[in-house]
Protein backbone atom coordinates (compact mmCIF):
# COMPACT_ATOMS: atom_id res chain seq x y z
CA UNK A 1 0.00 0.00 0.00
CA UNK A 2 1.10 3.22 -0.52
CA UNK A 3 1.38 5.57 2.51
CA UNK A 4 1.94 9.17 3.49
CA UNK A 5 3.67 8.94 7.04
CA UNK A 6 3.38 12.67 8.98
CA UNK A 7 6.54 12.14 10.75
CA UNK A 8 7.49 14.75 13.40
CA UNK A 9 10.91 14.07 14.36
CA UNK A 10 14.06 11.47 12.74
CA UNK A 11 14.28 9.70 16.51
CA UNK A 12 10.06 8.99 16.17
CA UNK A 13 10.14 8.19 12.63
CA UNK A 14 13.38 5.76 11.38
CA UNK A 15 11.62 3.27 13.43
CA UNK A 16 7.79 3.55 12.40
CA UNK A 17 9.36 4.11 8.42
CA UNK A 18 11.03 0.97 9.04
CA UNK A 19 8.13 -1.04 10.33
CA UNK A 20 5.69 0.35 7.65
CA UNK A 21 8.23 -0.96 5.33
CA UNK A 22 8.32 -4.30 6.88
CA UNK A 23 4.88 -4.87 6.28
CA UNK A 24 5.20 -4.29 2.55
CA UNK A 25 4.35 -0.45 2.38
CA UNK A 26 5.68 2.25 0.01
CA UNK A 27 6.61 4.57 2.70
CA UNK A 28 7.12 8.17 1.73
CA UNK A 29 7.19 10.64 5.06
CA UNK A 30 5.57 14.04 4.93
CA UNK A 31 7.16 16.46 7.68
CA UNK A 32 4.59 18.95 8.41
CA UNK A 33 5.07 20.37 11.82
CA UNK A 34 4.27 24.14 12.11
CA UNK A 35 4.34 23.60 16.22
CA UNK A 36 7.43 23.35 16.05
CA UNK A 37 9.56 26.01 18.29
CA UNK A 38 11.74 28.00 17.76
CA UNK A 39 12.35 28.13 13.88
CA UNK A 40 16.24 26.86 14.91
CA UNK A 41 14.70 23.21 16.56
CA UNK A 42 11.99 22.95 13.49
CA UNK A 43 15.38 23.53 11.53
CA UNK A 44 16.97 21.04 13.46
CA UNK A 45 14.81 18.59 13.30
CA UNK A 46 14.59 18.65 9.94
CA UNK A 47 17.48 18.36 8.68
CA UNK A 48 17.34 15.15 11.24
CA UNK A 49 15.13 14.12 8.95
CA UNK A 50 16.27 14.51 5.67
CA UNK A 51 19.84 13.39 6.41
CA UNK A 52 17.49 9.92 7.70
CA UNK A 53 15.56 9.90 4.31
CA UNK A 54 18.14 10.56 2.25
CA UNK A 55 20.44 7.37 3.94
CA UNK A 56 17.48 5.11 3.71
CA UNK A 57 16.12 6.07 0.12
CA UNK A 58 12.57 7.17 1.42
CA UNK A 59 10.63 10.32 0.09
CA UNK A 60 10.31 13.36 1.30
CA UNK A 61 7.76 15.77 1.34
CA UNK A 62 8.33 18.90 3.42
CA UNK A 63 5.15 21.16 4.42
CA UNK A 64 5.27 24.54 5.00
CA UNK A 65 6.36 26.12 8.40
CA UNK A 66 3.21 27.74 9.54
CA UNK A 67 3.72 28.41 13.20
CA UNK A 68 1.72 32.07 13.06
CA UNK A 69 -1.34 30.11 11.59
CA UNK A 70 -1.11 27.36 14.11
CA UNK A 71 -0.48 29.21 17.14
CA UNK A 72 -3.98 31.03 15.98
CA UNK A 73 -5.60 27.40 15.86
CA UNK A 74 -4.34 27.19 19.90
CA UNK A 75 -5.49 30.31 20.76
CA UNK A 76 -7.07 30.25 24.09
CA UNK A 77 -5.54 26.86 25.24
CA UNK A 78 -2.28 28.00 25.64
CA UNK A 79 -2.61 27.06 29.75
CA UNK A 80 -3.89 23.72 28.84
CA UNK A 81 -1.83 21.32 30.60
CA UNK A 82 0.68 18.90 28.25
CA UNK A 83 -1.67 16.36 26.82
CA UNK A 84 -4.46 18.72 27.05
CA UNK A 85 -7.30 20.17 24.94
CA UNK A 86 -3.84 22.02 22.87
CA UNK A 87 -3.14 18.92 22.12
CA UNK A 88 -5.66 17.60 20.47
CA UNK A 89 -6.64 20.58 18.41
CA UNK A 90 -2.63 20.71 17.10
CA UNK A 91 -3.06 17.17 16.84
CA UNK A 92 -6.15 17.61 14.01
CA UNK A 93 -4.65 20.63 12.42
CA UNK A 94 -1.05 18.61 11.79
CA UNK A 95 -3.21 15.43 10.48
CA UNK A 96 -6.09 17.14 8.50
CA UNK A 97 -3.37 18.58 6.36
CA UNK A 98 -1.54 14.81 6.27
CA UNK A 99 -4.86 13.53 5.08
CA UNK A 100 -5.55 16.12 2.50
CA UNK A 101 -1.86 15.60 1.20
CA UNK A 102 -2.67 12.39 0.78
CA UNK A 103 -5.60 12.96 -0.83
CA UNK A 104 -3.99 15.05 -3.39
CA UNK A 105 -1.28 12.87 -3.62
CA UNK A 106 -3.05 9.45 -4.16
CA UNK A 107 -1.73 7.65 -1.62
CA UNK A 108 -4.04 5.09 -0.31
CA UNK A 109 -3.61 5.68 3.32
CA UNK A 110 -1.60 7.85 5.89
CA UNK A 111 -0.15 7.24 9.60
CA UNK A 112 1.35 9.27 11.77
CA UNK A 113 4.60 8.71 14.11
CA UNK A 114 2.87 10.51 16.86
CA UNK A 115 1.54 6.84 18.59
CA UNK A 116 5.47 5.77 19.14
CA UNK A 117 5.31 8.23 21.68
CA UNK A 118 4.56 7.53 25.51
CA UNK A 119 3.42 10.91 26.27
CA UNK A 120 0.93 11.22 23.60
CA UNK A 121 -2.68 9.84 24.02
CA UNK A 122 -3.01 7.29 21.20
CA UNK A 123 -6.75 6.73 21.51
CA UNK A 124 -7.12 10.38 20.24
CA UNK A 125 -4.68 10.64 17.84
CA UNK A 126 -6.87 7.20 16.23
CA UNK A 127 -9.77 9.10 16.98
CA UNK A 128 -8.71 11.78 14.40
CA UNK A 129 -6.91 10.06 12.44
CA UNK A 130 -10.07 7.39 10.90
CA UNK A 131 -12.35 10.62 11.02
CA UNK A 132 -9.81 12.21 8.67
CA UNK A 133 -9.60 9.03 6.56
CA UNK A 134 -13.53 8.68 6.34
CA UNK A 135 -14.06 12.43 5.29
CA UNK A 136 -11.18 11.71 2.88
CA UNK A 137 -11.92 8.08 1.69
CA UNK A 138 -8.90 6.59 2.93
CA UNK A 139 -7.48 4.23 4.81
CA UNK A 140 -5.56 5.05 8.37
CA UNK A 141 -3.37 3.21 9.49
CA UNK A 142 -3.61 3.36 13.55
CA UNK A 143 -0.88 1.31 14.88
CA UNK A 144 0.35 2.39 18.55
CA UNK A 145 3.85 2.57 17.21
CA UNK A 146 5.21 2.56 20.88
CA UNK A 147 4.15 -1.13 21.57
CA UNK A 148 6.02 -4.42 21.08
CA UNK A 149 9.13 -2.70 22.19
CA UNK A 150 8.84 0.42 19.60
CA UNK A 151 9.65 3.16 21.64
CA UNK A 152 12.81 1.32 23.12
CA UNK A 153 13.38 0.65 19.01
CA UNK A 154 13.25 3.77 18.24
CA UNK A 155 15.71 5.11 20.88
CA UNK A 156 18.61 2.64 19.68
CA UNK A 157 18.00 3.53 16.20
CA UNK A 158 18.50 7.30 17.66
CA UNK A 159 21.33 6.42 19.40
CA UNK A 160 22.90 4.33 16.11
CA UNK A 161 22.32 7.34 14.31
CA UNK A 162 23.76 10.26 16.34
CA UNK A 163 20.23 12.07 16.06
CA UNK A 164 19.27 15.23 17.70
CA UNK A 165 17.06 13.94 20.77
CA UNK A 166 14.66 17.29 21.90
CA UNK A 167 13.60 17.13 25.04
CA UNK A 168 10.02 18.21 24.50
CA UNK A 169 7.55 18.02 22.33
CA UNK A 170 7.54 20.90 20.10
CA UNK A 171 5.78 23.73 20.71
CA UNK A 172 6.74 26.23 23.13
CA UNK A 173 4.28 25.49 25.47
CA UNK A 174 5.67 21.99 25.75
CA UNK A 175 8.72 23.30 26.37
CA UNK A 176 7.62 24.21 30.38
CA UNK A 177 6.08 20.65 30.45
Amino acid sequence: MKVLLHDCCAPCGAQVVKELRDEGHEVTVYFYNPNIFPKDEYNLRLAEMKRYCAKTKTPLIVGKYEHDEWSENVRGYEKEPEGGKRCEKCFQKRLAEVAQKSKEENFEAFATTLTISPHKNAEVINSIGHELADFYGLKFIDTVWRKNEGYKKSCQISSEEGFHRQNYCGCEFSIRG
